[in-house]
C-alpha cells in the first residue's frame, strides 16, 4: 500500500542559511543507507522535507530497519502519494486508506492538513473540516478527538498530496561527515563502541584504532574488535580500522618502568601513536570511551596525565556516566553481546596488582625517560607495521 516515505528531521531545522548542505549529507547518507535494500528508490527534497519514492517493488520492513540507522532522521513516515485529482477523489482516497490501515473503523481520529501549495483551492481549515466529514460518513462509529486522537491522519498538499498516520522513531542527531572526523581508540570492551556511537551521532565520521598484543592477545581478541567496528559502521558508514602491534612496546615499558604506573604509561604511549595516526588522516581529535572513576586509570588525575601527551582534543562522551547506562546503549546498538566475548585486548594485560590512581604527572614524564633507550625506535616500527582494515 504504502508507495514512499516522508523523512522528518528535527535539528537540521534550526541551522539556518546552512540548512542545505545538511539536508544534502543526509540525503546522501540515506541514499548510503537504502544501496543494500531490494528495490530502487528516489530520493529528493522539498521545502523542509525529504521524500524517499519506490520506483519499484520494495521490502518495507527492510527499509525501515536501514533507514532508522541514519543519524539526523528523526521520524520516518510511511506515505501514501497521489495525484492531485480534485477533491472528491482525495476524500475517497482518504477513506480507502482508512479501510487498509485501520480496519477496526472504531478510533477516535483528527485530520491535520497542511496546504503548501497555496493555489489550492481551499484552506487547511476547510479541508479538515470536509475530509473529517467523508471519513464520519463512510464510518459512523468513528468519532472526531482533536485532543488526543487515536488517529492523526497527516495530509500535505504540495505538488503531489501526501498522507501518513504513523511516524516511526528514527536514531535522531545528525548526518555523519557534517561535524569533521576522530580517530576512536577502540578495545574489545564494553564502553568504546559506545562512545563512537555517541560521537557518530553528532555528525562526526569515525576512524578508529586497535592495540593487538600477540601472543598475549589471541586473533580471536583481534577479529572481537573487527566484529565490534562492522556493528558501529552500520549507523557510521565505513570506518578505516588500524591495528597496531602493540606488544613490544608494552614488554618494553613493563621491563623498564615501576609497575603501579604501567596502565598509565601505557595509556599515553595509545594517546601518542593514536594522535599521529589522527593528524595522518585530517582526524580533529581522539575518543575514549572512559568514564570518571571507573577504573585506576580514570580517575581525574589519570586522565590529566594520559592528556598531557595530546595536542588533540580528546572527547569522551561517556564521562558522566555510569556503568549500567553505558550497557544499554550497547543493548540498544547491539553491540553488548560481542563486547562480552571473554577474549581479552592489550587493555587487559600486565596489570598492575595496585595501579596508581593519583599519578603526578611530573613523576610519570621522569619515569618515562627510562624508555628513552629504545622507545621511539619500537613507536616508529609500530606504526610501520600498521594494519588497514576498511570495515563496513
Amino acid at each position: 500500500m504504502f508507495t514512499a516515505f516522508l523523512i522528518k528531521y528535527a535539528e537540521i531545522g534550526i541551522k539556518g542559511r546552512n540548512r542545505h548542505l545538511f539536508e544534502d549529507a543526509l540525503v546522501h547518507q540515506i541514499k548510503y543507507a537504502l544501496k543494500k535494500c531490494e528495490g530502487k528508490f528516489l530520493i529528493h527534497k522539498t521545502q523542509g522535507r525529504i521524500h524517499v519514492d519506490a520506483c519499484s517493488a520494495f521490502d518495507f520492513d527492510e527499509v525501515v530497519e536501514h533507514l532508522q540507522l541514519v543519524f539526523g532522521i528523526s521520524g520516518i513516515c510511511p506515505v501514501v502519494s497521489v495525484e492531485d485529482e480534485g477533491f472528491e477523489k482525495l476524500c475517497d482516497t482518504v477513506v480507502d486508506y482508512i479501510a487498509k490501515v485501520y480496519p477496526e473503523q472504531n478510533q477516535t481520529f483528527k485530520i491535520n492538513a497542511r496546504r503548501a501549495r497555496k493555489d489550492y483551492p481551499k484552506d487547511s481549515m476547510e479541508i479538515n473540516a470536509d475530509i473529517g466529514e467523508a471519513v464520519l460518513n463512510a464510518y459512523p462509529q468513528m468519532r472526531v478527538d482533536v485532543h488526543n486522537p487515536d488517529i492523526l491522519l497527516n495530509i500535505e498538499i504540495r505538488e503531489k498530496i501526501y498522507m501518513y498516520s504513523e511516524i516511526i522513531p528514527g536514531p535522531g542527531g545528525m548526518p555523519v561527515g557534517t561535524g569533521g572526523k576522530a580517530m576512536l581508540l577502540l578495545s574489545g570492551g564494553i564502553d568504546s563502541p559506545v562512545a563512537g556511537y555517541m560521537i557518530a551521532k553528532r555528525g562526526v565520521k569515525i576512524d578508529a584504532v586497535y592495540f593487538h598484543a600477540p601472543p598475549y592477545t589471541s586473533d580471536r581478541a583481534k577479529q572481537k574488535v573487527v566484529d565490534l567496528a562492522r556493528i558501529v559502521s552500520k549507523y557510521t558508514g565505513p570506518i578505516y580500522l588500524h591495528v597496531i602491534n602493540f606488544t613490544d612496546i608494552q614488554l618494553y615499558i613493563h621491563e623498564k618502568c615501576p609497575h603501579e604506573e604501567l596502565t598509565i604509561i601505557m595509556r599515553r604511549y595509545m594517546m601518542r601513536i593514536a594522535e599521529h595516526l589522527a593528524k595522518e588522516n585530517e582526524c580533529l581529535g581522539l575518543i575514549t570511551g572512559e568514564s570518571i572513576g571507573q577504573v585506576a586509570s580514570q580517575t581525574m588525575h589519570s586522565l590529566i596525565a594520559t592528556n598531557e601527551v595530546c595536542e588533540l582534543p580528546v572527547y569522551r562522551p561517556l564521562i558522566g556516566f555510569d556503568k549500567q547506562e553505558i550497557v544499554e546503549v550497547s543493548e540498544k546498538i547491539g553491540t553488548f553481546e560481542t563486547s562480552i566475548l571473554p577474549y581479552e585486548d592489550c587493555c587487559t594485560i600486565f596489570v598492575a596488582k595496585h595501579p596508581v590512581t593519583k599519578p603526578n604527572v611530573n613523576v610519570i614524564r621522569r619515569h618515562e625517560h627510562n624508555l628513552d633507550e629504545q622507545i621511539d625506535a619500537l613507536v616508529k616500527t609500530a606504526l610501520e607495521t600498521d594494519e588497514l582494515i576498511i570495515v563496513e
